[in-house]
């Protein structure tokens, strides 16, 4: 059963009272993979009496956990932020190299244990993402919007839901002179007045720049995420 619901990109983890401890302020490993693992950033301000916003950052093609948090890190501290990142089972997603399936496993697991170690806002659960990443957070988002309240895409280059589940808000970026996604070729150009048609909540800010996240921007989207009612 699993297997098949990995097969059609569902997670099953869902917020809930947490179980067990989790580790202090600062970045942590999961300890869940052998290689290609992943990491954990605790703001701060976490407290266990108050559940924080989840960002579930996903890498760009050939990237890793530690590149992903990059882009926010910085921010963390400064918005109460839970940051979890979990790198990918190839060199990217599976469902840009075939299908849903090993992806989808090792990020529910990581949820999993994140809801069990961490008091989380389920009304702020937001997967985010770059480049690839960015397109793996829309498919994966749209899926699962009965999970992900917030769906933020940096530079995505195309979407591919199974289906489509709740109502997530969605927020876009994407450099005008962007060379290797570029704008205009089956990228933000087109993904966000087909999200827009379909009836989602999408915000979009376009920047002068290429295949970046600048940080004006990357703020901008976490102001965004702890704002929206």
């Amino acid at each position: 059963m699993r297997n098949l619901q990995c097969q059609a990109g569902q997670l099953l983890s869902r917020p809930s009272v947490p179980t067990e401890t989790g580790a202090s302020s600062g970045l942590h490993s999961l300890g869940l993979e052998p290689e290609r693992d992943g990491l954990i950033y605790v703001p701060e301000s976490y407290q266990l009496a108050k559940p924080a916003p989840l960002v579930l950052m996903l890498h760009g093609a050939g990237g890793d956990a530690e590149g992903a948090l990059r882009w926010l890190t910085g921010l963390a501290d400064t918005y109460g932020l839970l940051l979890l990142a979990v790198e990918s089972r190839d060199r990217t997603w599976d469902v840009i190299v075939s299908r849903y399936g090993p992806d989808i496993a090792v990020i529910d697991r990581a949820l999993e244990q994140t809801f069990r170690r961490y008091a989380v806002d389920a009304g702020r659960v937001a997967i985010a993402g770059f480049s690839d990443g960015a397109s793996y957070a829309l498919s994966v988002g749209i899926t699962n919007g009965d999970l992900f309240t917030h769906i933020i895409a940096f530079s995505p280059g195309f979407m591919a839901p199974v289906t489509q589940r709740g109502e997530p808000q969605i927020f876009i970026s994407h450099g005008t002179s962007d060379p290797v996604l570029p704008i205009n070729h089956r990228c933000s150009r087109r993904i966000v007045p087909q999200l827009q048609q379909t009836g989602y909540d999408t915000r979009y800010r376009e920047f002068e720049g290429g295949h970046i996240v600048p940080a004006d921007v990357s703020r901008e989207a976490m102001t965004w995420l702890t704002t929206q009612a």
